[in-house]
């Protein structure tokens, strides 16, 4: 390999990376697989010779780059071909046949899986940006249950190209930061890839958020100094200890990474607790030479600290999917400060660091499969049938969202059966685990041997035994509301909505028309649009209806297309009468027949552009504004008092009241506070009712620039966990 190119334009000379590539490979791979990687990359070199990078690099140093990724996983001589040969289809139009009769089919299935996965079509499927990304996972997926490697090199190829993402355009940064969170990082994690799951994540958080980004790196570094000090006196008790004990241990201490040290600083200031409280925020990492000295060494770390109870997961015994394997216990160290340590063999460290690729350490031969990734790959057959059965876009990144990138718990059947199920799954999720069948008559379930209810996330170690009767008239369509908590896998509210649509058609319709209905009048708009059921891509309005009756359409994508169409009317030239000139607190409004009066909104109704208003001429105040629907209007005894009025043209604000009605929770206020900010949306004033059912009233006092943005966070906040209805407050 050579160690430099030139930019023949300006005759700078650049180094490209490859003699460091040379020298990680050289660690492993034989001198002959040696040889084969070095051809691959002088041909990647000769394809992108002209071509450059917007960071003014040839672009050569991109593929070596990911090949050093690729390297430092310590993957076959074949995926590092992949890797540096990644673009050469796509941007050089070099045909599968000649990477075959240079580097081989197996080298060629690799690439060539790569570039499928890039070629995704702006327009993959109706619904936008939902839809391509829809379809960028389920191509990945469908990659990896052929060969898991092709997704391996496009993870390393996200991770350069985020490490080098200043160069785009700052929508573009987003959109592809977004992405990587979204998708990138959760799979590198769900394949056990940690290293590049962590970079992913801090390099997206960077760009989506930098003010947190920045807020959690400096409370890191405010205490380095004094967390370094802490890390080498408790590594030094610890080694002594283990000594002592006869137990032969190499110990380092960790440093939790910014995007997961954010998400704990959230969630414990939503607790009401301090950064200091953080008791995994670094760590002591323990390997030890085989299984039995793992749980040696965690009796001695709990002879030396006291254990905080509660802290404890062995996933030697119940490993994760991706077969991670760790003892992980929290204790309290000297000064009363608690750190996490975890303790494992070699063999499992390399599993927890490489993820699926540790099958190809040391292997020369990519095609061996062994028990153990078979095992490790079991999830993603039964994630492929799943999503065969999923009905659109939505049902499909749902389904992946919750039951492939999130955590798992392990529950035990009545037998001593281990199943794998995602966080925040209940009983009715166990039963549709089991059988399809088993799921729609469940009746009750009893954890740990008592009944309990059907909603209770289960938890580490619970045995679980469903009750069911053939008499059960099925599934209840309260399990498919969010707020009741009755599913937590999306693959269960597939099949509960399966089951509806195979029921009485009329049935579905008519109970779709009625939560339609009850959304408009949520929502203040008194009749649908014509052609509504085009925007959901449904051939009949009875269609649309029915898709709702049965929960295909989603009652917050419901609200989303009612709020679009909900937009205030455009003036139309017949419109003659004059407009108040507005000033913020002075609506634009425009009173039919009559000039020079002076307007106010009303604020029994607070009426807002797009709103369908009438004006009451007042004696002394000029004309005030209400909605139609409002009961003081329609309440008024002097009917002749009414004019006709429209919205005219203004970029003001306008105050709208808002009632949260939900379940009192902690942290309800703050993600309620959150996406009113997301929507740009200044909150004036918030009050709160408690109720005695522990449930509580949020009285929200909104600057809003009309009715189509109040809906569309009404239907935002409608989906927020604990929430039971939103609607526009009258005074």
């Amino acid at each position: 390999m050579t160690t430099s190119s030139v930019d023949e334009r300006t005759g700078t000379t650049y180094d490209d990376g490859s003699s460091e590539l040379l020298e990680s490979l050289r660690g492993y791979l034989p001198d002959d697989r040696l040889e084969a990687v070095e051809q691959a990359y002088e041909f990647a070199e000769e394809c992108h010779r002209e071509q450059m990078r917007r960071s003014g690099e040839p672009y050569i140093t991109h593929p070596v780059a990911v090949a050093q990724l690729v390297a430092g996983l310590h993957m076959d001589a074949h995926t590092v071909q992949a890797a540096l040969l990644h673009d050469v289809m796509e941007d050089c139009g070099i045909s599968r046949g000649e990477l075959t009769k240079r580097f081989g089919v197996d080298v060629a299935d690799l690439v060539e899986g790569a570039t499928k996965i890039d070629n995704i079509p702006s327009t993959a499927a109706p619904g936008g940006k939902g839809a391509v990304d829809a379809e960028t996972v389920r191509k990945m997926l469908l990659a990896m249950a052929e060969d898991v490697r092709v997704v391996i090199v496009k993870i390393a190829d996200r991770v350069h190209n985020m490490r080098t993402i200043e160069y785009l355009e700052p929508h573009r940064q987003h959109e592809i930061a977004r992405e990587t969170m979204d998708i990138y990082a959760p799979l590198a994690g769900r394949l056990g890839i940690w290293q590049m799951k962590w970079q992913l994540e801090d390099l997206a958080f960077n760009v989506l958020d930098p003010e947190n980004y920045r807020r959690a790196a400096s409370a890191i570094a405010s205490r380095r100094a004094q967390r370094e000090r802490f890390v080498r006196r408790i590594e030094r008790t610890l080694r002594e200890a283990l000594t002592t004990a006869g137990v032969d241990a190499n110990i380092t201490g960790r440093v939790k990474h910014l995007y997961s040290t954010h998400e704990k600083m959230q969630r414990y200031a939503a607790e009401g607790k301090s950064f200091d409280q953080i008791h995994d925020l670094f760590a002591l990492r323990v390997l030890v030479n085989n299984v039995g000295d793992c749980y040696h060494a965690l009796g001695v770390v709990h002879q030396t600290w006291h254990p905080i109870p509660g802290a404890f997961d062995d996933y030697i015994a119940s490993p994760k999917e991706s077969l991670y394997q760790s003892l992980h216990t929290s204790v309290m160290g000297p000064g009363a400060r608690p750190f996490e340590v975890q303790i494992r063999t070699q063999e499992m460290h390399e599993i927890a660091e490489y993820g699926v690729a540790a099958h190809w350490r040391y292997k020369e031969d990519a095609g061996a499969a062994d028990r153990q990734y078979e095992e490790r790959m079991a999830w993603l057959r039964h994630l492929i049938e799943w999503q065969q059965e999923a009905s659109g876009t939505e049902d499909f990144l749902e389904s992946v969202k919750t039951d492939v990138f999130r955590d798992q718990v392990f529950v035990f059947t009545p037998r001593g059966d281990v199943r794998v199920m995602p966080a925040g799954s209940t009983p009715i999720d166990f039963a549709y685990r089991i059988h399809t069948d088993l799921g729609h008559h469940c009746t009750g379930a009893r954890l740990n041997g008592r009944i309990t209810q059907l909603n209770t996330p289960l938890e580490n170690g619970d045995i679980v035994e469903i009750l069911s009767s053939r008499r059960s008239a099925g599934p209840s369509r309260d399990w498919l509301s969010p707020e009741l908590g009755y599913l937590g896998s999306s693959h269960s509210r597939q099949k509960v909505r399966q089951w509806f649509r195979r029921q009485e058609r009329g049935e579905n319709v008519a109970r779709g028309r009625d939560l339609l209905e009850r959304e408009r009048k949520r929502m203040g708009i008194d009749d649908g649009p014509d052609e509504f059921h085009r925007d959901f891509n449904y051939e009949s309005f009875e269609d649309l209806l029915a898709a709702i009756g049965y929960g295909d359409v989603s009652l917050q994508n419901l609200s989303n297309k009612l709020a679009d169409h909900g937009a205030p009317p455009v003036a139309t030239p017949q419109l003659s009468a004059p407009t108040v000139t507005s000033t913020r607190g002075a609506p634009s409004v425009r009173v039919l027949g009559s000039a020079g009066l002076h307007v106010t909104l009303a604020r029994c109704c607070g009426p807002l552009p797009g709103d369908d208003i009438i004006g009451y001429v007042t004696r002394s105040r000029g004309v005030t504004v209400h909605r139609r629907s409002c009961h003081n209007a329609s309440n008024a005894a002097e009917s002749e008092r009414f004019v006709e009025c429209d919205w005219g043209h203004s970029g003001d604000l306008y105050s709208a009241a808002v009632a949260v009605h939900a379940w009192d929770r902690v942290g309800l206020l703050r993600d309620i506070s959150t996406f009113v900010a997301s929507e740009g949306v200044n909150m004036v004033n918030v009050s709160t009712e408690g109720h005695d059912d522990r449930t509580i009233t949020i009285h929200l006092t909104l600057e809003t620039e009309g009715r189509a943005q109040v809906s569309r966070l009404m239907g935002r906040i409608d989906g927020i966990r604990g929430v039971i209805s939103v609607a526009r407050s009258e005074g």
